[in-house]
């Protein structure tokens, strides 16, 4: 093969379906792991109201990556696939006390002043609480709101799953198969130990979100990647809920609904838990504690399942893709925290150019992997 990307998240999926459609020779091999950040994530599609916000590369790159979403989107269901998962039915964030609105004021003046230096994001604007409660029939009392029309929400699972599918129709080789090794010899790769088995490649990218570290032996270089596990509650209402906007506090508590009676509601932010994709009793509280603060028409709603993710952290709380420092052929593509979802599919797209020795269409310098032999 040209190339093989190593793990199928969204980041891996999405590297392998820009690569594959570019005519590239690539296999895409993943062991699917329980906890995987893709399969648990919300899919929230906002940058400016993103608690990652404070970081103006990661911004920038987001509000790219976002915008990306509805010609990728186009793009593959041109290419046959039914489902993606992808919709835009707009954000709602709210405060609910005077501490969140203090919160609240500190984000709102984030989002002018990037309207005014970078004129984006363009449209969000302030609501009354009562202009709030008319959007979404699950608020309770905010002090403060504003509304963000293009928020948009991605089911992690389903658009994999679409960029995969797509990409196999344009070539793409894909095996469930767990990639123990990467075969490095003069300071170049050649390929990868699969099963026991060899597999020659020239380029490898390595997309194993929280397990990608499995590889810095190989590699010579030590990949900064630490597990941080979330959980993600799906609540069953008897309620029409494809038309409600999605819902953010100023704290961690969001609210994702979908088309079926189902509402996600989380998530927990757990540095240091290791890799142990499971509840708990004090993570379940307080999302649930949160959600009833926040959206008390929720109180009645059945909790349908919890899903549990172990997000790539990175040590400086930024993506690490790019090219491995030492060895030619070999690029990480991980280190997205709880915005996988958000940057994804765009930084498969450029790390799939830079793979295939074309210059990258937006400026990725912080999220290099040399920065940490500085």
């Amino acid at each position: 093969m040209d190339a093989i990307v190593v793990g199928g998240g969204i980041v891996g999926s999405a590297t392998a379906y820009h690569l594959a459609a570019a005519g590239v020779d690539v296999g895409l091999f993943d062991r699917a792991d329980e906890g995987r950040a893709t399969d648990a994530g919300a899919g929230i599609l906002s940058p400016a109201t993103s608690s990652n916000a404070d970081s103006e590369p990661w911004f920038r790159f987001a509000v790219e990556a976002v915008d990306y979403y509805e010609e990728l989107n186009a793009e593959l269901l041109d290419a046959g696939v039914e489902e993606t998962g992808y919709a835009v039915p707009g954000l709602l964030q709210v405060a609910v006390d005077e501490a969140e609105a203090r919160t609240f004021d500190a984000a709102l003046e984030r989002i002018r002043d990037r309207q005014e230096r970078l004129g984006a994001p363009e449209e969000i604007v302030e609501l009354t609480p009562a202009e709030a409660r008319e959007r979404s029939p699950i608020v309770g009392d905010p002090t403060r709101a504003l509304w963000n029309p293009n928020g948009g929400r991605v089911d992690g699972r389903t658009f994999a799953a679409a960029l995969r599918a797509a990409g196999e129709r344009a070539g793409l080789t894909v095996r469930g198969a767990d990639v123990t090794g990467i075969r490095v010899e003069s300071g170049r790769v050649r390929g990868v130990v699969v099963d026991g088995d060899t597999v020659d490649a020239d380029a490898v990218v390595v997309a194993g979100g929280a397990w990608s570290p499995a590889f810095a032996d190989d590699l010579g270089y030590g990949i900064p990647i630490e597990p941080m596990r979330g959980q993600i509650l799906h609540l069953d209402t008897e309620q029409e809920t494809g038309a409600w906007p999605i819902v953010t506090g100023t704290r961690s508590l969001y609210t994702v609904p979908w088309e079926d009676g189902r509402v996600a509601v989380g998530a927990t932010y757990e540095e240091g838990s290791g890799y142990a994709p499971h509840t708990t009793v004090e993570g379940v509280h307080e999302v649930l504690g949160d959600t009833l603060d926040v959206l008390p028409g929720l109180a009645d709603a059945a909790i349908g399942e919890i899903r549990v993710g172990l997000r790539p952290g990175s040590a400086d709380g930024l993506p690490v893709c790019g090219p491995v420092p030492g060895v030619e052929g070999a690029y990480l593509a991980t280190g997205h925290g709880p915005t996988g979802l958000q940057m994804g599919p765009y930084t498969g797209r450029q790390v799939a150019r830079l793979v295939r020795g074309e210059p990258l269409e937006t400026g990725m310098e912080a999220f290099s992997p040399a920065r940490f032999l500085d």
